[in-house]
C-alpha cells in the first residue's frame, strides 16, 4: 500500500460549496454550532455536530447523535448537495489567513504506515474522544474531518502543486470565519502517479493535527478486519491534508493560572527570580525567542529570560518552551503537576491574542497570564522521530481545515 494514495472524494456541487464548507468540528461547542447553522440546512455542522439537530441537552455522546449525522449526510447525497467522484483523485487545497498561505494535497494515507509510525505522532490521544471518533466514522461509513499531516518540503512535489494551482479551481470560496479556501481537481493519471511516487519516497510523515481522528481510524480498519471486510478497503486509509514543513503555521499557546499557590504577588515574582531574570515592561510581551516568557500579573507586564543553563539541549521535549515553563515554574512554584486534569490552569490559543490575556486576568477570573514562544516545526518534527510525546497544548495551527469540503467513504 502507497504511503498516501488518491480516493473518490465526496464533496459539495461547486454551486453549494459556500453553504457547506464548516469550521472542523472540535472548535465550537454545541450551542455555537447550533447558532453557526441555523437557517443553513447545507451546512456540514448538521453532519459534523449532529446533536444540534436533536433536543436541546442531548449528549453529545449519545447513540441518536450518530445516527442523525448519518441520516443528514445521506440526506445531502440525495439531495445532490453532496456528489462523490467517478474515479480516485487527489485534490490541491490552498487556504490563505491574511498574508500567510498554505497549500496542501487532500490524499488518504495509509493505516499500515500509521500503525507502523512511519506516520509519526506527538501527542496522547484521551479514550472518550477517540472513541467518539471511531462511533462517528462508522455510523457514517465516512471519514468527514481530515488528519493535518506534514512532511519536510519537497521541490518535486512543489512544482507540481505550482503547476496545478495554475489551472482552474473548483471551489473558491471564503468562509466566515475569514480564511480563504481554494481547492483544485487532480485527476489525470500521470500527475496522480507522479505524486504517489514522490511520496512513497518519503521516510515519514508527521501528524501534526488530527491524532484521534488517525487514532479512531486506525481501530476502524482493525474492525472491519475483523468483521471480514478485505485488507485492502478503503478502511485502511484515512482522510488527510498534508502541507510542506515550511509552510505549516503553529501559533503560541499560551497559559493562565487561578491562583498563586497561596504566595502573595511580590513574593511570587521573588521566587521567579531563581530560574528567570524577570523585568517590568510598559507593554504586553510577546517572546521572541525560545526560553523567553511574558507574563502578566496585577496590570503589569512582566519580561521572564530562563537562565540558560536551565534549558536541556539534547532532550526533544525538556527544551520545549511548554516544558521549560512548567518544569521552572509551573510544577515548582505554582504547585500544578498535571495540566492535564488541574482545573487551575487553562490554556489561550494564541490566535486570541495577548489581549484575552489580559481580559482573563483583569476580570478576575484567573489571577496569572503566560505568553509563550510558539512551537517550531523541527520541534515537533524531533520530538515525533524519538517516538516522544509534547505535553498537552504544546501546539495551535493556524488557519483551521475546513470540513465539508471532501469527505472519504469507506466502500
Amino acid at each position: 500500500m502507497p504511503l498516501l494514495a488518491p480516493f473518490r472524494g465526496l464533496r459539495p456541487k461547486p454551486a453549494y460549496a459556500t453553504d457547506v464548507v464548516a469550521p472542523p468540528y472540535d472548535v465550537l461547542n454545541t450551542e455555537e454550532a447550533r447558532e453557526r447553522a441555523a437557517g443553513r440546512p447545507r451546512s456540514f455542522l448538521h453532519i459534523s455536530k449532529p446533536e444540534i439537530d436533536l433536543p436541546e441537552g442531548t449528549d453529545p455522546y449519545d447513540p441518536r447523535v450518530y445516527a442523525m449525522g448519518a441520516e443528514n449526510l445521506q440526506r445531502l447525497i440525495r439531495e445532490g448537495v453532496l456528489i462523490r467522484d467517478s474515479r480516485p483523485c487527489y485534490y490541491l487545497y490552498r487556504l490563505q489567513m491574511g498574508d500567510h498561505v498554505q497549500t496542501g494535497l487532500v490524499a488518504v494515507a495509509s493505516v499500515a504506515d500509521y500503525d507502523s509510525n512511519r506516520i509519526r505522532k506527538h501527542e496522547y490521544t484521551r479514550p472518550d474522544k477517540e472513541d467518539d471518533r471511531v462511533r462517528q466514522i462508522d455510523a457514517l461509513n465516512a471519514q468527514t474531518g481530515p488528519v493535518f499531516l506534514t512532511y519536510r518540503h519537497n521541490a518535486e512535489v512543489d512544482a507540481i502543486v505550482e503547476q496545478v494551482a495554475g489551472g482552474v479551481a473548483v471551489y473558491d470560496l471564503t468562509a466566515d470565519d475569514g480564511v480563504h479556501h481554494t481547492l483544485w481537481l487532480i485527476d489525470d493519471s500521470e500527475t496522480i502517479n507522479d505524486l504517489t511516487q514522490l511520496f512513497d519516497t518519503m521516510d515519514c510523515l508527521y501528524i501534526a493535527d488530527g491524532h484521534h481522528r488517525s487514532a479512531a481510524a486506525s481501530r476502524v480498519a482493525a474492525m472491519r478486519r475483523g468483521e471480514g471486510v478485505p485488507g485492502d478497503s478503503a478502511a485502511e486509509y484515512f482522510l488527510s491534508v498534508a502541507f510542506p514543513d515550511n509552510q505549516v503555521h503553529i501559533l503560541d499557546y499560551n497559559r493562565v493560572v487561578r491562583d498563586l499557590n497561596g504566595l502573595g504577588a511580590s513574593a511570587f515574582v521573588a521566587a521567579l527570580k531563581e530560574a528567570f531574570d524577570v523585568t517590568a515592561e510598559d507593554t504586553a510581551v510577546k517572546p521572541s525567542r525560545t526560553g523567553e516568557f511574558g507574563m502578566y500579573l496585577d496590570g503589569q507586564w512582566y519580561r521572564l529570560s530562563l537562565h540558560p543553563d536551565r534549558i536541556p539541549q539534547t532532550d526533544p521535549v525538556g527544551r520545549l518552551d511548554v516544558s521549560l515553563l512548567a518544569s521552572n515554574l509551573i510544577e515548582p512554584v505554582l504547585g500544578i503537576s498535571d495540566p492535564r486534569r488541574d482545573k487551575r490552569i487553562d490554556f489561550v490559543g494564541g490566535i486570541r491574542g495577548l489581549a484575552e490575556l489580559e481580559k482573563r486576568v483583569n476580570s478576575g477570573e484567573m489571577k496569572v497570564a503566560f505568553s509563550l514562544y510558539p512551537t517550531r516545526m523541527q520541534d515537533l518534527m524531533a520530538v515525533a522521530d524519538a517516538n516522544e510525546v509534547m505535553p498537552p497544548k504544546s501546539t495551535w495551527f493556524e488557519p483551521k481545515l475546513a470540513d465539508g469540503l471532501v469527505s472519504h467513504v469507506l466502500d
